[in-house]
């Protein structure tokens, strides 16, 4: 045996082929949007020209509003009751995105309350990861190590919005100035 280093197997895009198998009724209402404490999580994906891309899926995962991680099997089963914290949503033409769910509280006293985003789109070798924390507590933003670790322009790109009607407002920028910033994480090197 020699001591070459091995090359990895060349990537694939992950998408648009995904769209027939992926989807599933109710899978981007974590709770039913009637639900006490609901809040709808919105906004569009766009790529780097700013033209909506129109065949991305997102991943959610949160906590509840206690700030409690669930270790409830059967994500992929919407009872009214159980919540799971995982939630799947494909864009529509427009490249918009729509999540029934509740406002997660921090997992730990004094922490920033956030979602964690996978993004799933066409022409991408991997899927991208990302955080949308909640713009509420200036005090729990400020001390977060990673929006630490950020220019204030990239902070500012990871807080979503809060609108009129209490809903959360929130763009992804595969590309460009405007770039939603991308977690790395070293299992899913390229």
């Amino acid at each position: 045996m020699t001591d070459d280093k091995l090359t990895a197997t060349p990537g694939q895009t992950v998408g648009p082929f995904y769209g027939y198998a992926m989807p599933w009724p109710g899978d981007n209402e974590l709770v039913p949007p009637a639900k006490a404490g609901a809040v709808q999580l919105h906004g569009n994906v766009y790529d780097g020209a700013g033209t909506p891309v129109p065949d991305a899926i997102l991943e959610i995962w949160q906590p509840d509003e206690n700030g409690a991680v669930s270790r409830n099997s059967g994500s992929l089963r919407r009872d009214g009751f159980t919540f799971t914290g995982f939630g799947r949503n494909e864009v529509d033409p427009q490249g918009r995105f729509v999540f029934s769910t509740l406002n997660p509280g921090p997992t730990e006293a004094g922490k920033a309350p956030f979602i964690s985003v996978v993004v799933f789109a066409r022409g991408l070798l991997n899927r991208l990861f990302t955080r949308i924390y909640l713009p509420e507590d200036a005090a729990a933003l400020a001390a977060d190590p990673l929006l630490s670790s950020l220019e204030p322009a990239e902070r500012d790109r990871l807080i979503a919005t809060r609108e009129a009607d209490g809903s959360l407002r929130f763009d992804i920028r595969l590309q460009g100035e405007e770039e939603t910033p991308f977690l790395r994480f070293p299992s899913h090197e390229d």
